[in-house]
């Protein structure tokens, strides 16, 4: 014989136990996506760098497209944005002018700028190095300095060999928020005397800008949508 089961009392039905539980539908939430930026640079440091940022609504697609001459890098860029249906609001390519390579390199970074802006690309260009960035989170500097003397000053605030262990991937990851966290550091700074050291220099040929970094003009950019 089949089993009995136990009928329910009326009064039982309003219990916990015997109430029939609806689906609780999951909330999805999305994020409306305001600003589309593509950031081409020239080494890992800095594609990690702008990638960490904590943005909310824009979607950062960083590209690092290795060393290579700077008009190559914009050329590429060119390339990029052809070979894709999207649509950027900003885009942005990121390199350095390095003056130990001479007179060529001065020529090609120079001539890499003035075509990015043709374009309709912004640049966030730094003499000597990108690291002139990282070092005016800390001091300003109004002299001319070779890329060795910001690794060897970062080195010291960032208690690392910058030079043989700065541009190691999970070091670059960090970067970011190793200078968020230094209370020694201060981006605001940074953008400051970044801007000071521009204005003063805005009329001179490119490559005779130095100290110099636009790189805060991309900072102020991704700073406008940080989650807060």
């Amino acid at each position: 014989m089949p089993k009995k089961t136990k009928a329910i009392k009326d009064s039982d039905k309003t219990k916990a136990w015997n109430r029939k539980k609806k689906p609780t539908p999951y909330r999805v939430e999305t994020i409306a996506i305001k600003k589309t930026i593509l950031i081409v640079c020239e080494g890992q440091t800095e594609k990690l760098y702008f990638e960490s940022f904590p943005v909310y609504g824009v979607k950062v697609e960083a590209i690092d497209l290795g060393g290579q001459s700077k008009t190559k890098l914009v050329e590429t860029t060119v390339d990029i944005i052809n070979g894709t249906t999207y649509t950027y609001d900003e885009v942005w390519c990121v390199f350095d002018m390095d003056y130990s390579r001479g007179a060529q390199e001065c020529a090609d970074f120079d001539n890499a700028i003035n075509k990015a802006i043709q374009l309709g690309y912004k640049v966030a260009y730094s003499n000597d190095s990108f690291e002139l960035w990282f070092y005016l989170h800390y001091h300003k500097t109004e002299a001319r300095q070779l890329r060795s003397f910001y690794y060897d000053q970062l080195s010291k605030k960032m208690n690392v060999n910058y030079e043989k262990d700065g541009k190691k991937y999970g070091f670059c990851q960090n970067i970011y928020r190793f200078l968020a966290g230094d209370k020694e550091a201060s981006q605001s700074r940074a953008i400051k005397f970044a801007e000071e050291l521009y204005n003063s220099q805005i009329d001179l040929p490119y490559h005779q800008q130095n100290p110099v970094t636009t790189v805060f003009m991309l900072v102020q950019s991704l700073n406008e949508n940080l989650r807060q």
